[in-house]
């Protein structure tokens, strides 16, 4: 989908994705400390199986359970926190502007006004 500006009709337009961006940043921190939390599951977990190689497979596996458990926290937090985000900037957030006239303006809310509709003709 072309992006159009709906003052001025430039197809110079950029988006900002501010809520993306605030979202994925949220939601990476987010995820990453209910992963912290989940990582103590984690480490249990790993620790248990590391046994099976002895103290040194234990502490290891303990690490990587822990390790483990904070990436999929955060990753899971942050893919949230982007669609989540990217609700806001489709929804609530200005997030496109113009590069020709400076029109900032969200597309859901806004079409492009076309020229042609008021022409009539009459014989």
């Amino acid at each position: 989908m072309t992006k159009q500006c709906p003052s001025c009709g430039s197809t110079q337009v950029s988006s900002a994705n501010y809520g993306r961006k605030i979202g994925g940043t949220v939601g990476t921190v987010g995820g990453a400390a209910a992963g912290a939390a989940g990582a103590l599951s984690g480490a249990e977990a790993g620790t248990s199986i590391g046994f099976i190689f002895g103290p040194t497979g234990a502490v290891l596996g303990g690490l990587a359970g822990a390790l483990f458990g904070a990436l999929i926290g955060g990753s899971t937090g942050c893919v949230a926190g982007v669609k989540l985000g990217e609700t806001f900037d489709d929804h609530i957030f200005t997030h496109h502007q113009c590069s020709s006239c400076g029109h900032e303006f969200n597309l859901s809310t806004e079409a492009p006004s076309s020229p042609s509709s008021s022409n009539t003709h009459s014989t």
